[in-house]
């Protein structure tokens, strides 16, 4: 079982964020690891609010939760589905809580619930059981496969986070599905994306995964949840994020040249559209 990791792509003033929370990635089972990107847990005792956010990727996540000084539920630790979010994702934090998050690759979470196109799910948090009951993990799932609302104590419960990694694995593995080569494909495309910064097109990404611009379409809506485009915004705005994070005088009109845009201009708008602030500004926080 390989130990804790970061990753800080996405996060608005990652620095921050990890003075008030404890944040790490694991790896999953290996049998996990074309289906799933890695687990991510967070842990957190403050003494005021605290208010995280998060440019997110074109990923769903499963989400295990407890918070101690919240609802009887809350406390009690609930399991929720976030589909992806295409804006700017806020989330408030304040007393003590714990969270173990699932995040799976672009295109495979609909083999897990094939019953509904993954765009339905898009800019939701539903509670997991609902999402994922679909014909092979419904009402006539076999027994041994448990819910998500059960589960959840096995996973927030353990204070060792091997054992946390090791009931996620657990929840997750009876529920591997059959191989889905749409769902592989739109993988492949999703994933060459973020490797391949020369792809900034839509039609050049059709050409690649050798379909037309309207098949990438629909295949996107049906196994991403975002369209082919947004996917392809969304690696620049985090290229421009990470760039402004690091960076004390970032190049802007290079880097949109870089990242595609027909001018700085274009970029400052997405940019601003999805963190809230112009780069400028966001570059001086």
């Amino acid at each position: 079982m390989s130990g804790p990791r970061r990753e800080t792509r996405g996060i608005v003033d990652a620095p921050e964020l990890f003075t008030r929370v404890h944040f790490r990635l694991r790896d999953p089972a290996p049998d996990l690891r074309p289906h799933l990107e890695h687990y991510w847990l967070i842990d957190w005792d403050l003494s005021e609010p605290y208010t995280s956010q998060v440019v997110p990727h074109p990923s769903v996540h499963l989400v295990f939760q407890r918070i101690e000084s919240g609802s009887e539920a809350e406390r009690a630790g609930f399991a929720e589905v976030y589909g992806i979010v295409q804006g700017l994702f806020s989330q408030r934090l304040e007393g003590r809580g714990r969270v173990c998050g699932v995040k799976f690759r672009p295109g495979a979470f609909r083999p897990f619930a094939p019953g509904r196109p993954v765009s339905e799910w898009t800019g939701r948090r539903v509670p997991a059981d609902e999402a994922l009951t679909a014909p092979e993990h419904g009402p006539s799932a076999p027994e041994h496969e448990p819910s998500a609302s059960a589960t959840a104590p096995a996973v927030l419960d353990p204070a060792d986070e091997d054992a946390r990694v090791a009931a996620l694995d657990s929840y997750l593995l009876p529920l591997l599905p059959s191989p889905d080569p749409q769902a592989e494909l739109a993988t492949e495309l999703a994933e060459l994306v973020r490797t391949d910064r020369s792809l900034l097109r839509v039609d050049a990404l059709a050409r690649a995964g050798g379909l037309s611009v309207r098949s990438l379409q629909r295949l996107f809506s049906t196994y991403v949840g975002v369209g082919p485009k947004w996917v392809i915004l969304r690696h620049r705005i985090h290229e421009a994020l990470q760039r402004a994070g690091t960076d004390p005088e970032p190049d802007w009109a290079g880097l949109a040249a870089d990242l595609g845009y027909s001018d700085q201009a274009h970029l400052v708008r997405d940019f601003t559209a999805t963190v809230g602030v112009p780069p400028t500004a966001f570059a001086q926080h």
